[in-house]
């Protein structure tokens, strides 16, 4: 049975994941999409392609892409690589301190440019990146023409 598992599962945006696949079978053809949504809700994506090693693991930290948005050994590829459905949008995080971006990690088997609803991953696992730490506090300024915002601590 396949598991997909990102450590830790919940994670400030710039800190790094370590996102492992296991319970597939040996030299098979996979690939691992990264998907979320953001405020406005538009959907932004990235995928790799793997060829699972002789355990039947994908690890992105050890494990080169073949291919997809991006090639070669990239840990935290299918974070850095995320591009929006809808050409012309950037990825931005307006509320900061109040929730994370969700992401959804799911594992498809062979290689998939486009998975449709009727695509079932194998497996599915969800990360949380914060952009603020528990406890920081943000204080907006407001001085003549300035504007911006204090973190404390």
């Amino acid at each position: 049975m396949a598991e997909v598992t990102v450590t830790p599962q919940s994670s400030l945006a710039d800190r790094p994941v370590r996102v492992r696949v296991r319970g597939l079978s040996p030299a098979q053809l996979v690939t691992l999409r990264a998907s979320l949504t953001d405020e406005h809700g538009e959907r932004f994506q990235s995928r790799a392609f793997f060829r699972t090693d002789e355990a039947g693991e994908v690890d992105p930290g050890r494990h080169a892409a073949l291919g997809g948005s991006y090639a070669g050994l990239w840990p935290m590829g299918l974070f850095w690589f995320l591009q929006p459905d809808t050409l012309f949008r950037r990825l931005v995080k307006r509320d900061v301190a109040g929730s994370p971006f969700l992401v959804r990690l799911e594992v498809f088997d062979g290689l998939r440019l486009e998975a449709g609803p009727q695509d079932q991953p194998l497996a599915s696992c969800e990360a949380q990146r914060w952009y603020v730490a528990p406890g920081v506090q943000r204080s907006p300024i407001r001085e003549g023409r300035v504007r911006g915002a204090l973190f404390l601590p």
